[in-house]
């Protein structure tokens, strides 16, 4: 409604009581407004930022009063800048306490490390490492992000809708008609003039309330469920009290369109299938018969030219789930190598903090083994220090023998190995090289050495038997289950041990895929295989890694630091089992005797024809693409791609909603034929379509076909899908979709 004015006598004193209220109503909202560490936080903190120990700059921190922002005042004025000097709890991945960074980490000693810690941040985004005046105030502040991170996950919808900042701007409890516009253009509704104003005319607040934030489709969506059918998915996915939350009338049992709406929003309606989020598949499996989740480059933050080199990324891969990471180890300073990319301008890190934060972030996010890719280029004496820090950081972790004195018939299993972290290297044996003075030699060449000879076609590659360099045999020893060797073709592979393993260039593998797929399979069924990137990839891009999984490939090494399809792509690939970073293979790709060939899949093993039919019906608060321009709008479409073995490669996509990013409804009806559905991905993106240049990307989300929730029993169920949350409170998108006539044809 729309408030009236009040008398100048009574409303100096009411409206600073109003303001007063307003600007602790989020905290209240978020049932924080007694909270101490709160409190405190509001108050703001003078503290240090630290980026290295020359580079120490005063900052005061303060939580502002809508309790999800905090702003770091500094003296910088440039407009970049200050969008920077504010953050979001939500933009927070986590918070750690005392010197855990580097920069924290070389001053350690020097400064207290209860004084300090370290915000970071999601995305690309720099952490922010930070030295408080006594011990008591870090604690506060760890607390009380911690806290409110925790508080702003556990929100319901309803109470993020409740987000919204306020149309209100100058808190006079009346609304004119800029502050209306300027309502609607940041929620993404386009209104021509003329027709907002006749809105305003007859109370647009009203109309805001009744007819936006209430969907304007959710009766069309309530009639295409009909009453037995919602009543199936009550009993099939709530518990009686869950359900209760959504009903309003509970004395009638009815499900009101708030309570409909509040239930297509849930959790219970993710189309990601929830059995899937948990480790469900066999574990007790060889090794080789699992997809691993594998990094490349792990150290790098961006190019592999000129970036830097941190433990950081390390840090985020192992938190993803990533169960291989790469350390390229180069001889360094003062007798301690370094891990960096050889012979480029990126930076150096030792290799002495990598695998001390290795040793911290292991298993954090799953309990299976880890497998340290080692690429050696250290001389004999620093590889016996990489021994020695391999031994005594990683300690009862570190495997150093195998688990069972019997001959290896084939490879342990993840949960043989839990707990367990691997060296993959190069191993010493007699046969291969004499024992010298200083230790002994054995063919040597890193999958970087590959590289340099896959990246130009004229290049020879090297023989192996002439590419010989010195190796430990300190280091030798810590190699177990994953010994690199040269692949010497597909002969005599049943004489080949469980415990040798091949590196392959991205060009090599497809090669081999193309020409000898079914052999590959075989091959992949008792061997691991590890897949790199070409060195001609300078800028860390990334290659199609479904290609790699359809001919069995296990280690699917990509570079994690690049956004993109392809990390896309793997991410929904390890999405389900947990997401602890291992996915069992299909059993045709497991077996030796296999005759499944990803070029050839017609008829063949995994032939299982298989109808998707998807409808997407509507979404729900897009984010803004273009935030420096007020009046922008988006006009979204959505895309349906089908990633998988050639013969099932599809993509399809929704008509355009012009002028739309609050309420679009498509009611697009999309199918495809899958022939190999096991090993299929399906990846939903969201565009804002542009007449002139390339669509903007809004958001996507992927997942494999087998962990699509369906219908089972019922011929249409509705399913929320998450694309994209930009980490502002009340940004978020939904996509309702409606997955039916799945059938399998088993004949």
């Amino acid at each position: 409604m729309l408030a009236s004015a009040k008398s100048p006598s009574a409303s100096a004193k009411e409206q600073g009581r109003k303001v007063a209220e307003k600007t602790t109503d989020p905290i209240r909202r978020l049932g924080l407004l007694d909270n101490e560490d709160v409190r405190v936080m509001m108050q703001g903190s003078s503290m240090v930022k630290v980026r290295s120990s020359r580079w120490q700059k005063s900052r005061h921190l303060r939580l502002l009063e809508d309790g999800l922002t905090v702003w770091c005042e500094s003296t910088k004025s440039s407009r970049k800048a200050k969008a920077q000097q504010t953050f979001a709890v939500t933009e927070v991945e986590c918070v750690r306490e005392g010197c855990q960074s580097e920069a924290l980490r070389r001053l350690s000693g020097s400064v207290p490390e209860t004084q300090c810690f370290t915000v970071v941040f999601r995305g690309t985004r720099k952490s922010l490492d930070l030295l408080c005046p006594c011990e008591d105030e870090a604690r506060r502040w760890v607390r009380g992000l911690r806290m409110l991170k925790e508080r702003v996950a556990a929100m319901t919808q309803k109470e993020k809708l409740d987000q919204y900042p306020r149309a209100d701007q100058n808190q006079d409890g009346k609304m004119s008609y800029d502050e209306v516009k300027r309502l609607l253009q940041m929620i993404n509704i386009d209104l021509s003039e003329q027709y907002a104003r006749n809105l305003f005319k007859v109370r647009l607040c009203s109309f805001f309330s009744t007819r936006i934030l209430s969907r304007t489709n959710r009766c069309e969506l309530d009639s295409d469920i009909s009453d037995d059918r919602l009543t199936h998915c009550r009993s099939k996915q709530l518990g009686a009290n869950r359900l209760l939350s959504f009903v309003a009338a509970q004395r009638n049992q009815f499900m009101t369109q708030n309570g409909f709406t509040m239930y297509m929003l849930s959790l219970e309606n993710d189309v990601f299938n929830p059995d899937h989020a948990r480790v469900h598949q066999d574990m007790s499996r060889p090794l080789a018969h699992y997809f691993i989740s594998s990094s490349h480059n792990t150290y790098l933050t961006k190019d592999q030219v000129t970036s830097a080199s941190s433990t950081e990324p390390y840090i985020r891969a192992l938190n993803q789930g990533c169960r291989c990471v790469e350390l390229d180890c180069w001889d360094g300073d003062k007798g301690e190598p370094v891990i960096y990319h050889g012979h480029t301008l990126t930076s150096k890190v030792p290799f002495k903090e990598v695998i001390e934060t290795i040793a911290q972030y292991a298993f954090k996010a799953s309990p299976y083994p880890l497998i340290l890719s080692l690429e050696n280029h250290c001389s004999v004496e620093q590889q016996a220090v990489m021994a020695k820090h391999l031994r005594t950081i990683l300690g009862r972790k570190l495997l150093t023998k195998p688990l069972s004195e019997q001959p290896l018939k084939e490879l342990p299993s993840p949960e043989e190995l839990r707990g367990r972290i691997l060296v993959k290297g190069k191993k010493h044996t007699p046969h291969l090289g004499q024992l010298g003075k200083t230790g002994s030699t054995a063919s040597f060449s890193s999958s970087s050495d590959d590289e340099l000879a896959g990246s130009n076609k004229n290049t020879p590659k090297k023989d192996p038997a002439k590419v010989c360099s010195k190796l430990s045999p300190e280091l030798s020893d810590l190699v177990v289950y994953c010994r690199s060797v040269h692949f010497h073709g597909f002969k005599n592979m049943s004489d080949t041990s469980p415990n040798e393993m091949s590196s392959f260039c991205e060009n090599d593998a497809l090669r081999l895929i193309k020409d000898s797929g079914k052999l590959f399979v075989r091959h992949n069924s008792r061997q691991l295989s590890r897949i790199y990137p070409s060195g001609q990839r300078l800028q860390s891009s990334n290659y199609d890694p479904q290609e790699m999984w359809n001919g069995g490939c296990q280690m699917v090494a990509l570079n994690f630091q690049t956004p993109g399809e392809q990390m896309d792509l793997n991410q929904g690939r390890f999405l389900p089992n947990g997401r602890c970073g291992y996915v069992l293979k299909p059993s045709y790709l497991c077996s030796t005797t296999s005759n499944f060939n990803p070029e050839n899949t017609g008829g063949g093993p995994g032939h299982i024809p298989t109808q998707l039919t998807v409808r997407i019906i509507s979404a729900q608060q897009l984010p803004k693409i273009n935030t420096e321009k007020a009046s922008s709008i988006v006009d979204p479409q959505v895309w349906v791609e089908i990633h998988g073995v050639a013969i099932d490669n599809a993509r399809n996509k929704t008509q355009r909603i012009d002028n739309n990013g609050f309420n679009p409804r498509w009611d697009c009806t999309l199918s495809f034929q899958l022939q190999v559905p096991e090993l299929a991905l399906v990846r939903f993106v969201v565009e804002d379509h542009d007449h002139t240049a390339k669509n903007d990307f809004v958001g996507q989300f992927t997942l494999p076909f087998t962990s699509l929730r369906t219908g089972d029993h019922i011929k249409s169920t509705c399913h929320t899908l998450v694309l994209l949350d930009t980490y502002k409170i009340f940004w978020h998108f939904y996509l309702m979709i409606t997955v039916h006539n799945f059938q399998m044809n088993l004949n």
